[in-house]
């Protein structure tokens, strides 16, 4: 396994893990043998609101593994001209949860810059959305970011905005970009938006075996939208946003360079 941690970085880490909250002690000690962090931060640059950012993403992060390690029953709902494939399943704990897979060509680390390192340049390609701003970023790996989707006349959901804990890890070759819903006191409802949340997001990048110029996206996706929408309306926006987010990704990648 890829491991981009020295052995002499772990240790320190395992003897200062009496530093840290109860909960973030678990989600590293779970998850440390699992993945490998991007960069190496002391625990005492972090205050208890950042470690429990931390601990979130993590718990998304174990979550989001959990449900792709399962043989779930996947059912179709769509296959786009570019291949991909939309299939949903409901699970406990979430309910139905939306998976997009496709084979995209650009090596993963193109993606990774573009969905994590860019982030609040997404409206520049991606029409859905109005906005995203950093609110506070957390080591390397963690984000707390703010959402705002784009007007659009005949919306059957309507605008929304969403606060999100975003958190990066990587397992051997596939980097994992999960999100789930968080809470900043000092950020008030947006005018014209109702809050919603991402129970959770996790985008799968992968090498494609043979040819690591492609990378094998998948993403899983369950959303609470709020508000009174009907769930056979919900059930064909969510997997319709994601098949528009492929299209306008791989549309961005092909027409421009690495920058």
């Amino acid at each position: 396994m890829a491991n981009w941690v020295s052995g002499e970085t772990l240790r320190f880490w395992e003897g200062k893990l009496h530093w840290l909250p109860r909960q973030a002690a678990k989600a590293y000690s779970r998850g440390c043998s699992h993945f490998s962090v991007f960069c190496y931060t002391r625990p005492s640059q972090f205050s208890s609101v950042d470690l429990s950012y931390i601990t979130q993403g993590e718990a998304a992060l174990q979550q989001a593994l959990s449900i792709l390690q399962q043989h779930t029953s996947w059912q179709a709902e769509m296959v786009l001209d570019n291949k991909a494939t939309m299939s949903s399943a409901a699970l406990p704990g979430l309910g139905k949860v939306f998976r997009a897979e496709v084979v995209l060509p650009m090596p993963v680390a193109r993606l990774h810059q573009e969905l994590f390192e860019r982030i609040e340049q997404m409206p520049q390609w991606n029409p859905a959305i109005r906005a995203v701003k950093v609110l506070q970023r957390i080591g390397t790996d963690t984000l707390v970011t703010h959402e705002v989707t784009a007007p659009s006349p005949g919306n059957l959901v309507g605008q929304r905005d969403f606060v999100s804990v975003r958190h990066r890890g990587r397992k051997e070759t596939a980097i994992y970009l999960v999100g789930t819903a968080t809470h900043i006191e000092k950020l008030p409802l947006q005018e014209g938006c109702i809050r919603a949340e991402s129970q959770l997001s996790c985008i799968v990048l992968q090498p494609l075996a043979g040819d690591p110029s492609h990378t094998r996206f998948t993403w899983l996706l369950s959303m609470d939208l709020k508000g009174w929408i009907p769930k056979s309306v919900i059930n064909r926006v969510l997997p319709q946003s994601q098949a528009d987010f492929i299209k306008h990704l791989g549309r961005h990648l092909s027409t421009t360079t690495c920058p």
